[in-house]
């Protein structure tokens, strides 16, 4: 983003709207330090500018600033296939329909990264690369991380992206549940390594009794879980087999 400066009146009032804190005061008008800035367009689409000095410069677009884009802007779509925006896939979200993860599997989402903190993808690196050094290499396929992989067996990115500067990114694999453990340990551990937050998301199956048999392996971790923290309940037309069978 970009803000023209013979457009600008100084009023300052786009600095309080940037995720990034991206905009910057110089003389009697407003910058974007194009370093910081996510490219995620909320300056922009809020409308907050009185005068429509902000504008997307054509340099967004081009390969490897068009990353920070697709990261961190809600509205944009990933390109290839996948044909939806955001950071991760939609499965993961709707297990009761997919069936994505069976009893006895763990599905692990690690965002790295939040608004107003953000994260350089060298960080992300750290994470994915120390993940298959450990053995951890069930990458979901079709989430955006994997594109940005020199080789996904390593967890290397490439090099072009490592300095881009992003909202956040979201790693999503899946693991055997008698892995989890080990497995929370390496992600605290790797955590300590990163210049930013990280978030980890846990996605278990019910017992039968309707008890997490997962709960105690996380408390020992020295993790503090919100179990139950976001519910999302797959509404519509049922893709998992075996559900469908038993309605």
């Amino acid at each position: 983003m970009r803000i023209n400066p013979k457009i600008c009146i100084g009023c300052n009032i786009c600095h309080y709207y940037c995720p990034a804190q991206a905009i910057e005061q110089k003389g009697k008008i407003s910058v974007i330090n194009e370093d910081l800035c996510f490219e995620c367009g909320t300056c922009l689409r809020t409308g907050a500018c009185p005068v429509k000095a902000i504008y997307e410069n054509e340099e967004i677009h081009q390969y490897p600033r068009i990353v920070r884009k697709y990261f961190s802007d809600p509205a944009q779509k990933y390109p290839g296939n996948r044909d939806i925006g955001g950071r991760g896939t939609d499965e993961v979200k709707t297990n009761d329909v997919t069936g994505r993860f069976k009893k006895g599997q763990i599905g692990i989402g690690l965002e790295i990264g939040r608004p107003t903190v953000g994260t350089r993808l060298y960080d992300l690196e750290k994470i994915t690369m120390g993940l298959v050094q450990a053995g951890f290499d069930y990458f979901e396929p079709d989430n955006p991380v994997v594109t940005l992989m020199e080789n996904p067996k390593t967890g290397k990115l490439k090099n072009e992206v490592l300095k881009e500067r992003i909202l956040s990114a979201i790693i999503e694999m899946t693991i055997p549940g008698k892995e989890l453990e080990r497995c929370l340990k390496l992600i605290l551990s790797l955590s300590k390594k990163i210049n930013t937050v990280i978030t980890v998301d846990l996605i278990a199956c019910y017992d039968s009794n309707y008890d997490l048999s997962v709960q105690n392996i996380i408390e020992r971790s020295k993790f503090k879980p919100l179990y139950g923290a976001k519910i999302n309940l797959g509404f519509g037309r049922c893709t998992n087999k075996e559900q469908e069978e038993s309605q």
